[in-house]
């Protein structure tokens, strides 16, 4: 089959490789129908994240079972599912505890020695406990696919850290960043009731999906200037929720500081190329609290599939580019330059 590879910075080929078999009792084989480029795939890709050469890369996808070990009973060949970027037993405490991606016997796809989601077909461990069953029809619906597409990581993402800023009904939230998962945390805030939606971005397009998505201002400016026209905006407090997406220093120093007193952060930009540009001494005067982290996208894809399916909520915009299995390459160079939000992949 072919699958997409990292050979080194800025080097994605499309390579032949193995086909994925059953290895273990609980393993099923997934051909996958749609995939994506993340943003968090760039970092790699830029060269600030290590990879092999050769390593497998891509972590979203979702597509149809095609063959199960003995160990599965909740899926069955020809069943659509949709796969979070980290599988998980679904039987360790953490798992229990809905803490999916600190599974010990879990993993991330495009890590040493397993498939990536950019590729015809992907072998999934714990099948029934990873794989989450979609609806027949959602396959004829190509919108509809797109949108469920974004369970397996940006929407969960945004979701998580629109939970951990405690976004709640009538609140006020600024989220940082307007890649696909800082819109997909104005969504996730919108869904939760927040009353006023503040995104921070300067790229009209993606500002425009924010305001689709429930932005009620959007702040153009970057640094001390955001600062000032977040408080402006909020009568010289601060948002109550801030949702960070970004994961650079000044991103992170600048959520501190347009959080009100007693607010919260929710962080989920992967940290990269800084430190983390935290002022401790002003989240302990202020009582701003931190949570976040790696999504555990699993546990909350049963929450969010019912607002996707009768389509109170549609992801769906973030992907501006579809590229096949063979213009993979290119998509990582326009998300690279900018030139595309979120590359949609179909093999």
């Amino acid at each position: 089959m072919r699958a997409t590879v990292i050979r080194a910075p800025h080097d994605i080929a499309v390579e032949e490789v193995a086909d994925p078999v059953v290895q273990a009792p609980g393993d099923a084989v997934v051909r996958v129908v749609l995939a994506c480029v993340c943003g968090s795939d760039l970092w790699a890709y830029r060269g600030e994240s290590p990879r092999r050469p050769g390593q497998r890369i891509g972590h979203e996808f979702l597509g149809v079972v095609e063959e199960t070990g003995p160990g599965v009973s909740r899926l069955a060949a020809g069943d659509l599912v949709v796969a979070p970027f980290v599988w998980s037993d679904g039987t360790c405490e953490y798992c229990a505890e809905g803490l999916t991606t600190s599974c010990p016997q879990g993993g991330f796809w495009g890590s040493v020695g397993s498939d990536g989601g950019q590729g015809e077909a992907v072998r999934v461990p714990y099948a029934d406990a990873t794989l989450v069953r979609l609806p027949d029809g959602a396959a004829s619906d190509e919108r509809l696919l797109t949108a469920l597409l974004t369970l397996s990581d940006v929407l969960g993402t945004g979701h998580h850290a629109a939970v951990g800023a405690g976004v709640r009904q009538g609140s006020t939230v600024a989220v940082v960043g307007d890649g696909a998962v800082g819109l997909c945390g104005v969504l996730a805030a919108r869904r939760l009731g927040a009353g006023r939606i503040i995104a921070l971005g300067r790229h009209e397009a993606r500002t425009g999906i924010a305001r689709k998505f429930g932005a009620t201002d959007v702040v153009a400016e970057r640094g001390e200037a955001a600062v000032e026209a977040v408080r402006e905006l909020t009568g010289g407090q601060g948002a109550q929720s801030v949702i960070e997406a970004v994961g650079t220093e000044q991103s992170m120093v600048t959520a501190v500081h347009i959080t009100r007193d007693g607010g919260a952060i929710g962080y989920v930009g992967v940290p990269h190329g800084s430190a983390t540009g935290l002022d401790l001494e002003a989240m302990f005067d202020r009582n701003i609290a931190l949570r976040g982290g790696v999504a555990p996208v699993r546990t909350y894809i049963p929450q969010l599939l019912p607002d996707v399916l009768d389509g109170t909520i549609d992801p769906s915009p973030v992907f501006d580019l579809t590229v096949s299995l063979a213009g993979v390459p290119g998509g990582y160079e326009a998300m690279d330059e900018r030139t595309a939000l979120k590359v949609l992949v179909k093999p």
